[in-house]
């Protein structure tokens, strides 16, 4: 659980404190990647009847998932997804042009960690990687461009091959039940709402699919075993900036539950990282708040989330130092002072604090106008 409290600039506060809380034991993880349409859009759609009348009655969902600001065309969505960050990329060009040598990635820390991950992509090869064209979707296959999945580009990696997998096996897979603890599911442009193909409108055609498909996956013991199938769109294609996202899961809330809180890809990544317990956090998954909010709590504190932690007092002195009293700390977890210019990029400001219930911190990074054109905020990680 993480108590936040926000500090918009030092010479006016307001301090909101949200609970990114406990996540329940889940198992296994499935993803599908749908494409292109706002949650509005997709929610007053009578062709997305299964979605509607089905999927959203039936599981949790988010009324405030939003497209990362300014984050488009498709490839840097699904980089976001894997490794917190777009690396700079804003096109969609092919591993040769974008591919990435780092390892700070999250199916590396899976693999470190030795959990086992799969990605299901419909068209892709079973022998060679879908690196330079074909029918699967490169730019929606997050994972090969990655230097360390595929062999620096090279199309029989084995690796590579050993996990990212054509659709058709899903099945065999899900009844052996020999799919990953993580899957990440891309179905075809003609099937995730992308495109017009036979049925003349792409949302019909990505309803009736995961239709077809989604019963698959609740039907098998990887799911019904402490399972999450997250349904979720990879971008907007308008102004409005809320995404799609869909859970079910048995440790779901479930029954249409709704939350309002803001998410964007992010929080997914954060919350795959709690999950599987692997870290550290990366890129701005650091700086995000889990999906807890969509699963039925387990094991609430309730003596950490009646404490009232808040500001108290902002004072600048004659001195041009500026003070900050945090009070109703819990006294089994640090505190994080971290400050922005964005509320995007956060950074540690040195400063130690003891484990008390109130104490003041002396802001002294610049001088009072350069200090009150920032942001500050405090978080508590508690246990």
């Amino acid at each position: 659980m993480k108590k936040l409290c926000l500090i918009v600039s030092v010479s006016g506060l307001i301090c909101v404190r949200t609970s990114g809380g406990e996540l329940p034991p889940i198992q296994t993880v499935f993803i599908i990647m749908m494409e292109n349409h706002s949650w509005p859009e997709i929610r007053t759609n009578a062709n997305a009847a299964y979605i509607n009348n089905t999927l959203v009655p039936m599981g949790s969902h988010c009324e405030d998932y939003e497209n990362v600001p300014g984050l488009h065309p498709s490839l840097p969505n699904y980089l976001w997804l894997e490794a917190g960050t777009n690396f700079g990329i804003f096109d969609d060009s092919y591993p040769a042009q974008n591919h990435q040598n780092t390892t700070n990635h999250l199916v590396t820390l899976l693999n470190n960690a030795g959990i086992s991950w799969k990605a299901y992509s419909e068209g892709a090869s079973a022998t060679e990687l879908p690196l330079s064209g074909g029918p699967s979707s490169i730019n929606h296959t997050p994972f090969i461009y990655f230097d360390d999945v595929t062999c620096t580009n090279d199309p029989a990696c084995a690796y590579g091959l050993a996990h990212v997998r054509p659709y058709e096996e899903l099945a065999g897979d899900l009844t052996n039940n020999t799919v990953g603890r993580y899957n990440f599911i891309i179905p075809a442009v003609c099937h995730n709402m992308h495109d017009v193909c036979g049925l003349g409108d792409p949302v019909l055609q990505g309803d009736l699919w995961l239709s077809q498909e989604v019963p698959r996956i609740l039907n098998s013991p990887a799911y019904t075993n402490q399972g999450a199938l997250f349904i979720l769109f990879d971008e907007t294609d308008g102004a409005d900036p809320q995404i799609p996202m869909i859970l079910l899961s048995p440790l779901a809330k479930g029954e249409g539950a709704s939350s309002g809180v803001r998410y964007t890809h992010s929080s997914m990544l954060r919350t795959l990282q709690e999950i599987f317990s692997v870290g550290p956090f990366l890129g701005d998954a650091a700086n995000a708040v889990n999906l807890s909010d969509l699963f039925t709590a387990t094991n609430p504190i309730v003596s950490l989330d009646s404490t009232n932690f808040e500001v108290t007092q902002i004072k600048q002195g004659r001195d041009g130092v500026t003070r900050i009293t945090v009070s109703g700390l819990a006294t089994n977890a640090p505190l994080v002072l971290q400050t922005s210019s964005d509320f995007l990029t956060w950074l540690p400001v040195s400063t130690n604090f003891p484990r008390v219930i109130t104490f003041t911190v002396w802001l002294t990074n610049g001088p009072p106008e350069a200090l009150d054109r920032r942001f500050y905020r405090f978080m508590q990680s508690l246990p």
